[in-house]
């Protein structure tokens, strides 16, 4: 018999799994029942069953209310139910109709003591169909649906690689073929849970949004990274439906895990914008931990430690709701609950409302967590009247143990999350005395005395000096836990050494996505400072007016705030605020609270003596700084109270967070995109500051970090704890670009005609019409037909080739922007071929860098809506340079450049006079500026020339690279040629229109 390696043979074995092993029900869905689908993505028939054998009593009242039609009156009631209150409540809660109570499914009860639930709980139906018909639209089908109780509740699109389809297939299907309007996927109403699924991975969302679709990783990870492994006889997946889907297990997550999370979306004044609703399914990692910890406990009872290692982007906070909720009802053989309370030791304040948000979700009882914010005797209360869950900050923690210990009857859940020093201070500035240092090398030798992990150290103190306590289990979380925190909360294994509980590593979480790999564009001021020279000074990448504001500090080494100020502001003007659609913001880490005053004075003063109206910027430190005399606070020089400092910096007004100690860990702000560091960091502390950029958000495709102070290589190291393959991507020669161009030229792929025509359609805007998405793909077709008749090692090797040039020209980007035009077209085609040729394998698909393409597009040197239109135009369409100069035009010329070689010192050349020649014809030909002239007087014309030249000047740079380069480089030369060009365009256009 031959082996079935089609998807059909993929879902068999799946469906077999489900019915034979897991107690499913196949259902196929005909004639009726499945136009009643159609119609409200109800299974009625099954619904009927269930309802019936559980619930005959209250059936039987609403017949003889709704006599013959009770049943079309039932279901009408469910389905407006429905739509209104979500599938997920409706299922946990039930529906009532005319004072009749109907359970939708049950639950497995808690404890083993009531029989009649668990009589009731057996009598669920689960059903798994293939290929359902759904639409009434169309002839559309998904390839498996599981359904409870007659409710639809989880679909999966299945693909075999075998066949030449994997779960990218799978995810576009869902983004392209699947109407988010169908009844079916309604958000909420129907299925709760979308899987794409091949045999390697798994993908999830619980939200259809066409091409805006966003999809989550459900995969066990892979010796520390993304992934699955290898599974000796089974699909790699296989946990999906062998675990996952079993009955107890999808019957717990849809009854204690999934909820609805609400969120207020704030305008930069801070008014509500929008109230955004995300239903939660839980990560299989974040399944997996609970679980585990849960089933641990259980066996074990109390007395134990736990350390969770969950990087950030892990979903820390949901985590440890379910662990909470959990471990508060969680009861022993004999029935009786095993923590008389759940402590959570947390330093963020929203913790606590999403606890009590996700909790209230599940049980719909209010008062089951308590929030200490007032002293030990709330503490003391709520310990003594046995509050289900109690949430108070780290540093109530030894008031905490103090009261436990005079409970010793009582057994407690302790959870700590992120056993490090507090995100605003408040706990080390408490220890301090007010500091005054003579200079600022005194001042922050003062301030790394305490400024260790304070709290977490006293923690460990705590645990060690009181020992172990049988009536207490501790849970920590951490993303980069110290040695000691190790040593009193991991498990010794057998070689001595001490090892976390559970692992989610910051591998893991970059590979899928959920964070950003800090250290992709790490830059040392001497790396910056090499290829800011080689922006400047190669003659095959000419400089430009954005390049030069840095440039000019090349030759200087950073030695004060002042100088590091300058480069700092003018590199985030340049570059930092292009990024995140104009959102980015930026991270200053300074050495000691007084440097944190003194670089908030120099920012200040340098951003009002250059009259920028576009950046301002906020300071963090704890406490009171003397200098020279003076007192100064956070909120005396921000001018704003401590408590509004975090939602101020994420409003538009401010770019910029100047930090000593305090923000640099615990701080969650997925706008910040670059960091500035001028502090020495060692270890775990390097890790903390440096993470604070990998959050992600809409539109973020990378982070920037320029240091003035650390090694790379003590930054790797201290990385490769907690990140088991590090890389420290510091391209220091910009000419690499050049060697990848003619290495992927010389496939001959793609050809000149077909990069210049994508990128008209992209600078044009014309991408987002039907029409301009139709011509964008049938030029990249022709290349991609080419690709395919290459061998494949060299199909792999130009798709190598061509992800490092995007990657390295992006890179080269966050330095300084380049003139070569030729370089960001091959950039921009090059977006899009990749996203365009086969994938091998499961292959992810590649996505353009629309930041770095936006940041060209805002650049007003390199205004490529502007300059390479006109640039593709003059290729293609020669030149006209009117009337020939007459005479007098040509003396008048003359004497401006005897004038000019006198004053410079320069020797003008007849390929000189004839460039400003065309320099000048060109702006008499420009169509704004002839209508600039004629209805402005010289003074405004000259403002709307200013764009329009250096646009012009650029389009003729090739043709006389010389004297581009000196004007671009020399402001005084610039304005005497602009001032004589200025005032003769603008004459003759006037003389022309009299």
């Amino acid at each position: 018999m031959s082996i079935d390696h089609t998807e059909k043979g993929f879902e068999t074995n799946i469906e077999d799994y489900l019915i034979n092993i897991n107690g499913y029900r196949k259902r196929n869905l005909k004639e009726d029942a499945l136009e009643t689908f159609k119609k409200i993505a109800i299974d009625v028939d099954i619904l009927f069953e269930f309802l019936e054998s559980t619930q005959a009593k209250e059936i039987e009242k609403l017949k003889n209310v709704y006599k013959s039609s009770y049943k079309e009156k039932i279901i009408e009631r469910i389905n407006r139910e429905l739509n209104k209150r979500g599938l997920i409540d409706c299922l946990r809660h039930g529906i009532k109709d005319y004072g009749v109570h109907l359970k939708l499914a049950y639950n497995r009860p808690a404890n083993n003591l009531n029989y009649t639930l668990l009589n009731l709980y057996t009598k669920n139906i689960f059903t798994v169909s293939r290929q359902v018909h759904y639409s009434e639209k169309n002839n559309n089908s998904v390839d498996m649906m599981i359904m409870l109780n007659g409710l639809p509740i989880m679909i999966l699109e299945l693909k075999n690689p075998l066949t030449g389809q994997t779960v990218e297939d799978a995810k576009l299907q869902y983004m392209t073929d699947r109407d988010p309007n169908e009844i079916l996927f309604k958000f909420k109403k129907r299925a709760i849970v979308f899987f794409a699924v091949d045999t390697e991975e798994v993908y999830m969302t619980t939200k259809l949004e066409g091409k805006n679709t966003v999809f989550l990783p459900f995969n066990k990870g892979n010796n520390g990274g993304s992934g699955n492994p290898e599974v000796e006889g089974k699909y790699k997946t296989y946990y999906l439906w062998e675990e996952i889907l079993q009955k107890d297990s999808l019957l717990d997550i849809l009854f204690n895990f999934v909820f609805i999370k609400k969120e207020q979306i704030k305008d930069s004044t801070g008014e509500i914008v929008e109230e955004k609703e995300t239903l939660i399914f839980p990560r299989y990692h974040q399944l997996d931990v609970v679980r585990k910890l849960e089933y641990d406990t259980k066996n074990y009872r109390t007395g134990r430690n736990y350390l969770i290692q969950h990087s950030a982007g892990s979903g820390k906070t949901n985590s440890i709701s379910w662990l909470a909720h959990r471990l508060a009802k969680l009861h022993d053989k004999d029935n009786n609950p095993i923590f008389n309370s759940v402590i959570v030791i947390t330093d963020r304040r929203v913790l606590d409302k999403q606890l009590q948000d996700a909790i209230y979700q599940i049980e719909h009882k209010a008062g089951m967590v308590a929030k200490i914010e007032k002293d030990s005797n709330q503490l003391a209360e709520a310990l003594i009247n046995g509050t289900r869950i109690i949430i108070t900050t780290l540093q109530k923690f030894p008031y905490i143990i103090e009261k436990i210990n005079g409970l010793e009857t009582r057994n407690y859940a302790i959870i700590i999350d992120e056993a490090h020093s507090s995100q605003t201070g408040k706990s080390a500035a408490a220890l301090r005395l007010v500091l005054s240092a003579n200079d600022l090398n005194e001042a922050e030798e003062l301030d790394k005395q305490n400024e260790e992990d304070y709290l977490e150290d006293k923690i460990n103190e705590e645990i060690k000096k009181l020992g172990p306590h049988r009536n207490i289990s501790y849970y920590a979380f951490t993303a980069t836990p110290k040695a000691k925190t190790l040593e009193y909360f991991g498990i010794r294994g057998d070689d001595g050494k001490y090892y976390p509980y559970h692992v989610y590593s910051m591998r893991q979480a970059i590979e899928e996505g959920f964070i950003l790999d800090v250290l992709k564009n790490y830059v040392t001021y001497k790396t910056f400072y090499k290829i800011s020279k080689k922006i400047e000074e190669d003659p095959e990448v000419p400089s430009r007016k954005a390049a030069k504001a840095i440039a000019k500090y090349v030759s200087l080494h950073p030695h004060n705030i002042a100088q590091k100020t300058e480069i700092m502001i003018e590199h985030f003007r340049q570059v930092t605020r292009h990024k995140i659609g104009g959102r980015a913001k930026a991270m200053v880490v300074t050495s000691s609270r007084l440097h944190a005053v003194r670089y908030k004075q120099a920012f200040d003063k340098y951003i009002n003596e250059k009259g920028y109206n576009d950046l301002k910027a906020l300071v963090a430190f704890s406490g009171t700084v003397i200098d020279d005399g003076v007192e100064y606070t956070e909120e005396g020089i921000n001018r704003i109270s401590e408590r509004e400092l975090p939602e101020k910096f994420k409003s538009d007004e401010y770019k910029v967070l100047l930090v000593a100690e305090k923000y640099q860990t615990g701080f969650d702000e997925p706008l910040l995109h670059t960091m500035y560091v001028d502090k020495k960091l060692e270890g775990i502390k390097a890790v903390q500051t440096l993470s604070r950029l990998n959050r992600t958000c809409k539109g973020k495709n990378d982070t920037f970090i320029l240091d003035f102070v650390n090694d790379p290589e003590e930054i790797k190291k201290a990385f490769q704890t907690f990140y088991e393959v590090t890389e420290l991507e510091c391209a220091t020669d910009p000419n690499v670009l050049y060697d990848l161009q003619n290495e992927l030229n010389a496939v001959q792929v793609y050809t000149e005609d077909e990069i210049l025509d994508v990128v008209k359609l992209e600078f044009e805007n014309k991408l987002k019409s039907p029409k301009g998405q139709e011509k964008l793909n049938s030029i990249l077709d022709k290349a991609v037909e080419r690709f395919k008749k290459l061998p494949k090692e060299e199909q792999e090797q130009f798709k190598s080739v061509a992800n490092k040039y995007v990657r390295t020209y992006s890179f080269i980007l966050q330095i300084g922007p380049f003139a070569d035009t030729e370089l960001h077209k091959l950039y921009i085609y090059l977006n899009f071929l990749l996203k365009k040729l086969p994938k091998s394998g499961s292959v992810k698909l590649n996505l353009a860098d629309e930041v770095a393409l936006e940041y060209y597009k805002n650049q007003k040197t390199f205004d490529g809506s502007i300059s390479l239109i006109r640039e593709d135009r003059a290729t293609l369409k020669p030149t006209s340079f009117g009337k020939s100069i007459n005479e007098e035009e040509k003396t008048k010329l003359s004497t401006i450049i005897e004038k000019i070689n006198k004053r410079f010192g320069t020797e003008f050349t007849e390929t000189d006079r004839l460039t400003l020649d065309q320099l000048e014809q060109d702006s008499i030909n420009n169509e704004d500026i002839r209508i600039s002239a004629n209805s402005n007087d010289f003074d405004n014309f000259k403002l709307d020339y200013t764009k329009a030249f250096m646009d012009i000047l650029i389009n003729r740079r090739e043709e006389n690279e010389k004297l581009f380069l000196k004007i671009m480089t020399e402001d005084e030369f610039k304005s005497v040629v602009f001032d004589y060009l200025a005032k003769k365009v603008y004459d003759q256009l006037r003389n022309t229109a009299i």
